[in-house]
């Protein structure tokens, strides 16, 4: 659950009107968007989309052409260096040291932002346990998976403790269990307080993952806000599926005389004791859910449809030929 804010809360990534091109080729249009600190937002968009330009521009390897981009307050382009103290950046493609093994790979980066040798090892003995890599400090990097060369790659970003992570594609590449465990490494991430900006074309587990999201489609931004936001169900009557143990034979009748709900039918090819309810959209929809329970029938669970995150990008994004 992400965190409250108040008006005067700073967004960890403020992004403005942000335009760049390529000699010919726009790549970002008046781009905006925010990021609220603590959270998990996702970024979204075909190949081609602008998603790299806006990253580069993010972690201030980019100067675009025109905007704004601050990183909890402090502007890319005046104060670049404040921001590189604050943000992690994980690129998509990333060289590795491959002749080194795992400690040396991330001493050498500790030394580089200036760790002293006492901090440098514990620094590292954290990362490693956070990262679950405790075991392979000693490996050399060659000779690891993908998967673990992407843990060690997160645990490098992780060395100077950033307030923000950049990543692009971490999964790109990776077996379902590898992502899966790096998914939970980003849920413990966003428990300690970091705010994780993560593009991915895997869009079954953002959905699971993120708070928020931004979809950008031909340098342009088609959405940004809650992940509720976008996958809630716009429909006139907004649509829940109610499941009971042991429903009696008039459930139907039962369910249609509690005030706020339009219809009541037991969906086909439903599973025992499920039904598809329409509700008012004046009516609340916890107080509906309280009025089931006065029933005095067991609930199992109380869900409001949702789209799938794949349906929603390709309702927002252009189809076509991308260049």
């Amino acid at each position: 659950m992400p965190p409250t804010y108040d008006a005067n809360t700073v967004p960890a990534i403020s992004v403005s009107q942000l335009t760049h091109s390529f000699k010919t080729h726009q790549a970002l249009n008046q781009v905006s968007f925010a990021v609220m600190p603590q959270t998990l937002h996702g970024f979204v968009g075909p190949n081609g989309a602008g998603k790299t330009t806006t990253l580069k521009a993010i972690c201030t390897l980019l100067k675009p052409n025109y905007g704004e981009v601050q990183v909890f307050g402090h502007s890319v382009r005046s104060e670049a260096v404040a921001v590189r103290e604050r943000i992690g950046f994980m690129p998509d493609h990333f060289s590795m040291y491959r002749q080194m093994t795992v400690f040396e790979y991330l001493d050498f980066f500790a030394a580089a932002y200036g760790l002293n040798l006492g901090q440098r090892d514990q620094v590292i003995n954290d990362v490693l346990t956070l990262t679950d890599m405790d075991g392979r400090r000693n490996d050399l990097i060659s000779g690891l998976s993908r998967g673990m060369q992407q843990r060690v790659s997160l645990a490098r970003v992780l060395v100077h403790d950033p307030d923000l992570l950049l990543l692009d594609e971490p999964a790109s590449g990776l077996d379902p269990r590898a992502r899966i465990e790096l998914m939970e490494i980003l849920r413990e991430l966003r428990r300690m307080g970091k705010t994780i900006f993560i593009s991915s074309h895997i869009l079954s587990e953002l959905a699971e993952l993120c708070d928020s999201v931004t979809i950008i489609d031909r340098g342009q931004v088609k959405f940004s806000g809650p992940m509720d936001a976008l996958l809630n169900t716009d429909e006139a009557h907004p649509r829940f599926t109610l499941r009971l143990a042991q429903p009696p034979e008039n459930a139907v009748e039962l369910l249609q005389g509690i005030d706020g709900i339009v219809a009541a039918q037991v969906p086909e090819y439903s599973a025992a004791g499920e039904f598809d309810l329409e509700i008012d959209p004046e009516k609340d929809s916890n107080t509906i859910l309280m009025s089931i329970i006065g029933l005095g029938i067991p609930i199992i669970s109380f869900n409001r449809h949702r789209k799938q995150l794949n349906q929603a990008f390709m309702d927002l994004t252009t189809r076509g030929v991308r260049t």
